[in-house]
C-alpha cells in the first residue's frame, strides 16, 4: 500500500489525523471496527504516536469510541446523528445561500450551471463515483460565495461529516439522479423564484439526500 507522503510544511500530526479521518468518512474503516494503531502507523509510516494522538483528537471529534484495554473503535453510526447533521445544514447553508444572492446573483448561477452541468456529463458516462466530489462543490460554491469564510468552515464540516453516512447511497444512480435533480430545483427556484422558493427547494433536497441515507445506510 502506498504510503501518506509526509515530506511538506503541513505538519505529521496533522496528516496523521486527516489521513486517518478520511478513512472513517469515507468508510474504509467501518462502524465498530477496532482500529489497530500498530497497522495503521506501519500503513502510514510513521511511529505509533502521531496515530495515537490523532485518534484522540478523533474521539473528542466523535468519529471514534475509547474502549477500556482494547485502544479505538470506530463509532457507529446513528439515525439520530443524520437527523441531527441534516437540520443544522439546512440552517447554516440557507444562510450561506441568501449571503451569496446579495453578493453576486449572477456569478452563482453561472458556477452552479457549470456543475449541474458536469454532474449530468459525468453520469451519462456513468462516472457514478465522480458525483461524490461533484456534489460537494455544489453545495461547498454557495458557501464560497457567501464571502464568510466562518460559514464555509462550518459548512464543509457538516457536509464530510455527512459523507460518511451518505457514501452508501450515493453510488446508486437513481440517488445521483434525484441528487441532480434537487440541484436543478435549487437554481430554477434562484433563477425565478422567491427568497422562500429558494429556501424550499434547498431544504427540500437536504430531506431527500437524508431519506436516501436512511434508506441506504440503516
Amino acid at each position: 500500500m502506498k504510503k501518506l507522503n509526509l515530506a511538506s510544511t503541513e505538519s505529521i500530526r496533522k496528516k496523521v489525523y486527516n489521513y486517518i479521518r478520511e478513512k472513517i468518512l469515507k468508510g474504509e474503516l467501518s462502524q465498530g471496527e477496532r482500529i489497530y494503531e500498530g497497522r495503521l502507523a506501519k500503513e502510514i509510516g510513521v511511529s505509533r504516536t502521531p496515530v495515537r494522538e490523532a485518534l484522540h483528537a478523533l474521539e473528542h471529534e466523535g468519529l471514534v469510541i475509547s474502549r477500556p484495554r482494547s485502544g479505538y473503535s470506530v463509532k457507529p453510526l446513528s439515525k439520530e446523528e443524520v437527523y441531527e447533521i441534516c437540520e443544522i445544514r439546512k440552517v447554516i447553508e440557507v444562510l450561506a445561500l441568501n449571503w451569496a444572492l446579495k453578493r453576486d446573483k449572477k456569478k452563482l448561477i453561472r458556477e452552479l450551471q457549470k456543475n449541474i452541468e458536469l454532474c449530468e456529463k459525468k453520469l451519462k458516462d456513468n462516472d457514478i463515483k465522480s458525483f461524490v466530489e461533484l456534489d460537494g462543490k455544489f453545495h461547498e460554491t454557495i458557501a464560497t460565495l457567501s464571502g464568510s469564510e466562518r460559514l464555509l468552515e462550518l459548512s464543509r464540516t457538516l457536509r464530510r461529516h455527512m459523507l460518511r453516512y451518505r457514501i452508501q447511497s450515493i453510488y446508486t444512480k437513481d440517488n445521483v439522479e434525484r441528487a441532480i435533480e434537487g440541484h436543478r430545483a435549487i437554481l430554477l427556484a434562484i433563477e425565478n423564484g422567491s427568497e422562500r422558493k429558494i429556501e424550499e427547494a434547498l431544504k427540500e433536497h437536504i430531506d431527500r439526500a437524508m431519506e436516501d441515507i436512511l434508506r441506504y445506510g440503516f
